[in-house]
């Protein structure tokens, strides 16, 4: 897994800035849209606290159990795409790569969403999204945005500021869009370079993208201590 995230990061130093390119329409205003369609619901997907309360009614009201199956749903998701849109080669890249940005966006938001949710937190309140943005950065990126002043504090200090910073949703946003272009990107230019089978690419795909969106819903339910629940 080592040389693989090497090669992946590698290759997304590389191919991330030619993104603007690929696919313009991803900037950061694409993840507010795609924060507030999970929240609110597209397609054949509810709204993020309508699956919340469903997860909870399957669980007899066992909250931890709830977030696990949330969680455990949501990853089951995103390897689904990410095998889809992992398979071909260079002629496909132009449509794969950015479905499977916006998608994974869209699930890994909306995961984070029902966490939130069900932790007892208003998924309308502008700071809570901030806090779900956050966590869609991971662990690791939300230190070095702490240690570089870019953001105040974790998600669960962000859910529970006094009062919403504007700039602090510019910051993450921009974030956000910056580390899903590098990380699939990347992760397509890896395959391409060390995967030549399209079905393999697929297999590998599924496990990348199903991996972050499991570590991302653990640091989510981690970060997202719960609340008194309205």
């Amino acid at each position: 897994m080592g040389a693989r995230s090497s090669i992946t990061a590698a290759a997304g130093k590389y191919v991330a800035p030619r993104m603007p390119v690929l696919a313009p329409e991803l900037n950061a205003t694409f993840v507010q849209e795609a924060l507030r369609r999970a929240i609110h619901g597209v397609g054949p997907l509810p709204p993020a606290a309508t699956t919340a309360e469903r997860h909870l009614r399957e669980h007899d009201g066992k909250l931890k159990k709830a977030v696990r199956s949330a969680i455990d749903d949501h990853v089951r998701y995103a390897g689904a795409q990410g095998m889809l849109t992992s398979v071909g080669g260079a002629f496909t890249a132009m449509v794969t790569i950015p479905t499977n940005i916006t998608g994974l966006a869209l699930i890994q938001a909306r995961m984070v969403a029902v966490i939130a949710h069900l932790r007892g937190y208003d998924l309308e309140d502008p700071r809570v999204r901030n806090a779900v943005l956050a966590c869609m950065l991971g662990e690791d990126k939300v230190d070095a945005l702490v240690r570089a002043t870019k953001i105040p504090a974790p998600p669960m200090a962000l859910a529970t500021a006094p009062v919403h910073d504007p700039e602090i949703a510019r910051v993450l946003s921009a974030e956000v869009t910056s580390e899903l272009v590098t990380k699939v990107a990347g992760k397509h230019a890896a395959i391409a370079v060390a995967r030549k089978v399209p079905v393999v690419g697929g297999i590998v795909g599924m496990g990348v993208d199903g991996l972050a969106t499991y570590q991302i819903g653990h640091y989510a339910a981690g970060e997202l201590r719960p609340r008194a629940r309205r």
